[in-house]
C-alpha cells in the first residue's frame, strides 16, 4: 500500500504530491487525512505531512512512513482543502493548515502548544499582622510594602503579574518569601480549556413545521436539479 502525501511546506516547489509506502503496522489504520511524520531528501529531522490519496502501488522508488500523528483531518476536509487550493491557486498544505487547531501547525513538537507551568505568589501571614508590622516600622521597603498590598487585594498572583502591577523585583518577592510572608509555588496551566471537560455531544434538533417547509423545497429542487436561489426569512438565532 501506497499513501501519497503533501508535505506541510509553503514552499511552491514542494506543493506536490509525493508517495510513501505504508508500513504493515500501519494498515487499516492510515486513511486520507492522516497526519504523518516522514523522511524527506537530505533533513535529518522527520517532515510533518498529510495523506491525501491512497494506492496500491507507486511507479517510484519510496520511502517508508515514519510516524502517524494526532490530529489528522477528515476526508471531507482533505477534499475541500484541494478544492480551495484549486480555486485561490495556494498550496494545499496553506489550505490544511486553516482547518487544523491553532498551536499544532509547528512541525517541531516541542515548539507546539502544551500544558506549561508558572510560579504563584501566595500570602503566608493575615493582612492584620501584615499592616501591624507596618505601622511598627517591621516592614519599611516601599516595594515590599507595595507587593503585600498587592497580594491582600489580589491572592494567588501570577509572579510575573505581581512584579509589573505592584512595580516590584524578583529580588523583592524572594525577600519577602525568606521572611515568611509569602510562598512562591510553581503550579500547572492547562492550556487546552477542554481537556479536564466531559463534552456531552448534543442530538439533531427537530425543525419545526416552518423549516421543513423550507426544506422540502430545497431538497426537492436539489433531486429535480433545479438550480435556483432561496431566500429564507427567519429570525436571527431561531435555528
Amino acid at each position: 500500500m501506497v499513501a501519497e502525501i503533501i508535505i506541510s511546506s509553503n514552499a511552491k516547489d514542494l506543493n506536490k504530491i509525493f508517495d510513501y509506502n505504508v508500513p504493515a503496522k500501519f494498515v487499516g489504520t492510515i486513511h486520507i487525512g492522516s497526519k504523518v511524520l516522514v523522511p524527506f531528501g537530505t533533513m535529518k529531522r522527520a517532515q510533518e505531512g498529510f495523506v491525501i490519496g491512497i494506492k496500491e502501488k507507486s511507479e517510484y522508488k519510496v520511502k517508508e512512513i515514519i510516524k502517524i500523528e494526532e490530529g489528522g483531518l477528515t476526508e471531507e476536509r482533505i477534499f475541500l482543502a484541494k478544492l480551495m487550493a484549486h480555486k485561490y491557486f495556494c498550496n494545499i498544505s496553506e489550505c490544511i493548515k486553516l482547518m487544523l487547531a491553532p498551536g499544532t501547525t509547528s512541525k517541531n513538537i516541542e515548539n507546539r502548544i502544551k500544558d506549561k507551568s508558572a510560579r504563584f505568589v501566595y500570602l503566608i501571614k493575615e493582612p492584620e499582622e501584615i499592616e501591624e508590622n507596618i505601622q511598627k516600622k517591621i516592614l519599611k521597603s516601599d516595594k515590599q510594602i507595595r507587593a503585600l498590598n498587592f497580594l491582600i487585594q489580589n491572592d494567588n498572583v501570577l509572579f510575573s503579574e505581581l512584579i509589573d502591577f505592584a512595580d516590584s523585583s524578583s529580588s523583592v518577592i524572594k525577600t519577602l518569601q525568606k521572611n515568611g510572608y509569602v510562598e512562591i509555588i510553581e503550579k500547572e496551566i492547562n492550556r487546552n480549556p477542554f481537556k479536564h471537560k466531559k463534552l456531552i455531544p448534543t442530538k439533531d434538533l427537530n425543525l419545526t413545521k416552518e423549516q421543513q417547509k423550507a426544506m422540502n423545497k430545497i431538497e426537492g429542487a436539489i433531486v429535480d436539479k433545479t438550480f435556483g436561489e432561496f431566500l429564507i426569512h427567519g429570525v436571527t438565532g431561531s435555528r
